[in-house]
């Protein structure tokens, strides 16, 4: 029996220093039926010449050149020029260990249920250590995201949705298209291992480095980028609190309030922003 083919996609945006480490990372893969696709998205350094001497020495690289667009029409464009059954994408500043790949095609041979495979996570770069990410659970991945950005996934559930978000460009973009995956149902499978290691730079593009307004921004498009799944959380928690005299007093015991914790200083904002979400999720 053939193996299935992987396709890892690899954004790279002014990353040509790093990107010789991510792609020895993918070159050195245990499983070898994958083929790696580079998505240049306008970089102005040396990024397509590092590119180009793994497409020169190694067939299953391939080089793509598109206008400065942000990471989500890159990994879209790169998919779009994909072959594989299985996608895996990869920042290309950062690094996968030797045995992801075969580790993750292995549960989604075996695991009809699971849409995502994740795994652990190592920090390198300017901070160091274990990623501790919460084991994913629904509800709370509703308000925060659990699932890391290099995770593995299926091209036919890929094909059901309508890929990354343009709208994501200042980050967020794979916690919300790990939600549009996951909309339709399907589990999540944490590998026990750590088999990615995620680039920390002074200037990392990560929620800790945000901008908090940026940040409050951002979480209200996610949202806004799914009326209908956060619509049925609603619906679930509002049986649960029947007591609940309205919509309103509703939000603020629910796991919403504890979503959009960060506006529980500021009254004000706080009952604008629940009329807001409320006009969201009951859109017609």
């Amino acid at each position: 029996m053939e193996k299935p083919l992987v396709s890892i996609i690899v954004p790279c945006y002014n990353q040509g220093q790093y990107l010789t480490e991510a792609l020895e990372s993918v070159e050195v893969q245990t499983y070898s039926n994958w083929e790696c696709v580079i998505v240049d998205d306008g970089s102005t350094d040396n990024s397509k010449e590092v590119a180009l001497i793994y497409c020169n020495r190694d067939r299953r690289f391939k080089y793509i050149y598109q206008e400065n667009q942000g990471p989500s029409v890159a990994r879209n464009n790169a998919i779009k020029k994909s072959r594989g059954e299985y996608i895996l994408p990869l920042d290309g500043d950062d690094k996968i260990h030797e045995d992801y790949l075969k580790s993750a095609v292995e549960i989604l041979i075996n695991r009809d249920d699971v849409k995502i495979v994740n795994c652990r996570v190592e920090l390198f770069g300017y901070s160091s250590g274990e990623w501790k990410l919460p084991d994913f659970n629904l509800d709370d991945f509703m308000q925060y995201n659990q699932i890391v950005c290099t995770a593995m996934f299926r091209r036919r559930d890929y094909d059901q949705t309508n890929g990354y978000n343009p709208n994501m460009r200042e980050g967020l973009e794979d916690w919300d298209f790990w939600l549009s995956l996951l909309e339709t149902g399907g589990n999540v499978f944490t590998i026990p291992y750590t088999y990615f290691f995620y680039r920390i730079k002074e200037s990392s593009r990560n929620i800790d480095s945000m901008q908090k307004e940026t940040y409050n921004r951002l979480i209200v498009t996610v949202v806004a980028n799914h009326p209908a799944f956060y619509r049925e959380q609603y619906n679930s928690l509002l049986i649960k609190n029947k007591k609940l005299s309205n919509k309103l007093s509703y939000y603020k015991n629910s796991y919403f309030w504890r979503f959009f914790y960060w506006l529980r200083n500021k009254e004000d904002q706080w009952i604008n922003f629940k009329v807001y979400i409320y006009n969201i999720l009951h859109r017609k």
